[in-house]
């Protein structure tokens, strides 16, 4: 089966309206939900015979889904007749739309692209942030475990990670676990300066001390594993960021954003765009032996020369 490249997608942001925080939002020991903006986009794939018959052809692709401070319903739908079947399946943490176009003649297209409309609210951070507590690695959840373990170019095991880790546990031992990983953060900040270069991964960076966003990112999750804290990616339009987990007294645990680039925010997160993926550890189901940081979209196909164009696109104007 030969697979074809995934085509760069420009993204950009979509109109959008903002709205104030609605009153009645559920009480929470956790991060504070604030503003909201509302987004529409289109998401999916368009598939042509270009230069002849095509057959056997299987695509991906990624689908933005609920989170606490995000909310997506799908209001239109677009499949073309050449598309046979399209099933949603779950892989980890993604939601992947899988479409099946058996045959697709010359000059022909086959479309599959959904309208979808993304609520996202900021978040402010917890109103008692001393109450939280690091929870022993056996006894966190299932699903939370994962994040403490290494990733595609977060080398959380690296010896210089663990050391500097231990470094400064040892100059926050007697803080709360909140103000622990708050001192993994501005060590981060404060000596990985963050500049427009090529990403290295998280121990090369922390070597330069010179790191682009994702690898700040990448740093601040390595450092955040190798103390004992679960950490994960959260990936929005051309820009991702950190997020921790940290559990109350009662043992309910809870994901807090940080921003690693531009203003100094803890706990909490301004940005509004769309989250597309949270994770970085993946094994794509049609790729089961390779692992990847984020679940790209993919086209396969058994006979012929597909051409894709994927679609992840703001619809300007919309609302």
């Amino acid at each position: 089966m030969r697979r074809l490249p995934v085509l760069s997608i420009v993204m950009v942001l979509a109109f959008s309206r903002v709205a104030p925080a609605q009153i009645a939002d559920k009480p929470t020991k956790g991060p504070r939900l604030d503003t909201e903006r509302v987004e529409t986009w289109e998401v999916g794939m368009v598939v042509t015979a270009a230069s002849g018959p095509c057959a056997g052809i299987e695509g991906t692709v990624a689908l933005p889904v609920d989170w606490p401070e995000q909310q997506v319903s799908v209001i239109a739908e677009d499949y073309s007749p050449f598309v046979a079947s399209h099933t949603e399946r779950m892989v980890g943490t993604v939601k992947q739309l899988v479409l099946t176009i058996p045959e697709l003649p010359a000059s022909e297209e086959a479309r599959a692209v959904l309208t979808v409309e993304i609520h996202r609210r900021s978040l402010l951070p917890p109103a008692d942030p001393g109450i939280f507590v690091k929870t022993p690695s056996k006894k966190l959840p299932k699903d939370i475990r994962p994040y403490l373990g290494p990733s595609p170019r977060i080398e959380s095991q690296n010896g210089k990670f663990k050391a500097l880790a231990k470094e400064l546990a040892k100059k926050s031992a007697d803080r709360t676990a909140w103000e622990q990983v708050e001192t993994i953060y501005q060590w981060v900040r404060e000596n990985v300066k963050h500049e427009d270069v090529e990403s290295q991964g998280a121990v090369r960076a922390l070597k330069a001390r010179t790191a682009e966003h994702q690898d700040l990112t990448r740093i601040f999750i390595a450092l955040c594993r190798a103390s004992e804290v679960p950490a994960r990616t959260v990936w929005i339009p051309k820009f991702c960021y950190p997020e921790f987990y940290l559990e109350d007294s009662d043992g309910e645990g809870y994901w807090f954003p940080c921003q690693m680039v531009g203003e100094a925010v803890f706990g909490g997160m301004p940005d509004h765009r769309p989250i597309l993926q949270k994770g970085d550890n993946f094994r794509p189901p049609n790729r089961p032996r390779e692992v990847v940081w984020f679940l790209l979209s993919t086209l396969d196909g058994k006979g012929g020369n597909p051409q894709v164009k994927f679609i992840l696109d703001p619809q300007v104007g919309s609302k």
